[in-house]
């Protein structure tokens, strides 16, 4: 008799739970589709930022006087951060104006140190 009771217990409870379980698949499809317009615009960011970072490092490059083989260059919403290392002060300062020089650079960190070598 306390078996019947309990199978129709936990009969119960499998069925709230299947219920609740479709209820979730639902909201979930239902956000997804919203959700794939963001990712897209995501990867738009993503490239906009490669393809920024990508024209601070080819400025430093063309730059006289900067050794750009130790500094690497992060950009991200127009923000660039320059890290690494120099020989020289005079090169931190440079590479600095050098990067708000390049059009699409809103702000630069910048967080090169010196090294002598």
């Amino acid at each position: 008799m306390k078996s019947v009771g309990f199978l129709k217990t936990l009969g119960s409870v499998v069925a709230m739970v299947v219920a609740c379980n479709v209820y979730a698949q639902t909201s979930d499809a239902t956000a997804t589709g919203t959700t794939a317009a963001p990712a897209a615009s995501t990867k738009a960011v993503k490239k906009a930022n490669s393809q920024l970072g990508r024209k601070v490092r080819a400025a430093l490059a063309k730059a006289q006087g900067i050794d750009v083989s130790s500094i690497a260059v992060r950009a991200r919403g127009g923000a660039v951060t320059l890290t690494g290392s120099v020989p020289a002060q005079g090169q931190i300062d440079a590479a600095g104006e050098v990067a708000k020089g390049v059009a699409g650079v809103t702000s630069v960190s910048n967080k090169l140190t010196v090294v002598q070598q």
